[in-house]
């Protein structure tokens, strides 16, 4: 998924971690996301990775003790006035410490000191270091001063020990800054729930029913949530390891699992917070309650096995012939308490003449805010990186450009939230 960032600078700070190695690949999601990046490094940083490396990725001076200079920009006042967040990862131990002090006696940590905007860490140092009750309180007190804390991993550390403590992975970094600078007031810890994939409707322990759903325009919708600030459940069956991991996600299977789980996300998001308090979001349950949003992307089985089996069923005990007794399952658009809650429902359809119909259709017959009608042409439609969908409502159908699933997830993003608008001037959703 290409996340477009033109037009935003990225500073991006490198302290003395055996991590800062990682910093170049963070360097890199940014600039392939089209981010102007600047670079700042301590002394410690320049015996890992040279600031060379940075000059060479960035396309820019990197600024460090020797570099610095009056006569331009590239000097610890200036350097953050151009920047849109200021993200220092690696972060060690000693970098946190006297951040949450005030302490300015790198150049580093006096570009900190003078940056007003947006600033992120990404902690890596050893287990002990970071568990230690001074860098806690430290990471706490940034916490409360609006900086935003990366988590670090639980893993094998470089110097051997095993915990917490490891750089947070450089794709979760940028999505974490990404956030950071594309997120909105409207969709700002917002409930939303996002359903994705095609069920699997068990026969026996090796054999299930499904269908050619991929999931990824479910996880584009999840991403593109996430980045505009959304506190996000995803309940999907499909692979879900590149999403952002601050997202909430359930594994499901079938759709009995579908229909339990998502009734239980759509209760939850109505009376409050899916998220639980953090070092980022110490106040998170007893929030101000936005109206929720349930995006029903979902390819959910018709049909399901009357009969599920236990074990394979052999071939040889089946014949030449095998009938499956299948039943309905029950249809979770329209069962749904949506009462208080924004529902997008998705719809494809191979039927030219009738499709967009069909789609109409379901904001009456189930009872969903809105509809994201595709219309297909064969099997080979699915999991194709670009999509086409018209918008529909009960007052219009608004053909959407074809895109890819990333950026037309951003252009539904923008539907509904004029669709809202448009529902809050009737007196709804208040």
């Amino acid at each position: 998924m290409q996340i477009n960032l033109q037009g935003k600078t990225v500073l991006l700070g490198i302290t003395g971690s055996i991590a800062a190695y990682k910093a170049c690949e963070v360097a890199r999601l940014f600039i392939k996301a089209g981010a102007d990046v600047h670079v700042i490094m301590s002394s410690s940083a320049q015996r890992f990775v040279s600031a060379l490396t940075f000059e060479a990725l960035t396309h820019n001076p990197v600024l460090h003790e020797e570099s610095e200079s009056w006569s331009s920009d590239l000097n610890h006042i200036d350097i953050g006035k151009k920047a849109d967040i200021f993200l220092i990862a690696p972060a060690t131990a000693n970098t946190i410490n006297k951040l949450s002090k005030g302490i300015a006696d790198t150049l580093l940590l006096q570009t900190a000191l003078a940056y007003s905007g947006t600033l992120l860490i990404a902690p890596a140092a050893n287990t002990q270091m970071i568990a230690n009750h001074y860098t806690e309180g430290s990471l706490k007190m940034l916490a409360v001063n609006d900086i935003r804390i990366i988590t670090p991993q639980e893993k094998l550390l470089a110097c051997g020990d095993e915990g917490n403590g490891a750089l947070s992975d450089p794709l979760e970094i940028f999505y974490q800054g990404c956030k950071a600078l594309l997120e909105e007031d409207f969709w700002q810890d917002r409930k939303v729930v996002v359903t994705g994939g095609g069920t699997r409707e068990k026969i026996d322990e090796v054999r299930y029913l499904s269908n050619y759903s991929s999931g990824k325009m479910a996880k584009s919708l999840a991403t593109a949530l996430y980045l505009k600030g959304a506190d996000v459940c995803y309940i999907s069956t499909v692979p879900h390891d590149d999403l952002p991991e601050e997202i909430y996600t359930i594994d499901i299977e079938d759709a009995a699992e579908m229909l339990e789980y998502t009734t239980d996300a759509v209760r939850v998001a109505k009376k409050g917070t899916m998220s639980k308090p953090s070092l980022n979001n110490p106040e998170a349950v007893g929030m101000i309650q936005k109206t929720p949003y349930l995006f029903m992307v979902a390819a959910v089985a018709d049909f399901t096995p009357t009969y599920p089996q236990s074990g394979k069923l052999k071939k040889s005990q089946l014949g030449e012939e095998w009938m499956i007794d299948l039943k309905q399952t029950e249809d979770i658009l329209k069962s749904v308490n949506k009462e208080g809650i924004i529902t997008v429902g998705f719809k494809a359809e191979m039927d030219s003449q009738n499709g967009l119909d069909n789609a109409k259709n379901l904001i009456t017959n189930k009872g969903v805010t809105a509809v994201c009608y595709n219309l297909l042409k064969d099997s080979q439609s699915f999991g194709s990186r670009e999509h086409e969908i018209t918008f529909i409502t009960e007052s219009e159908a608004l053909a959407l450009e074809k895109r890819d699933k990333l950026s037309l997830s951003f252009k539904i993003l923008e539907q509904s939230m004029l669709l809202e608008s448009r529902l809050l001037e009737k007196g709804k959703y208040e």
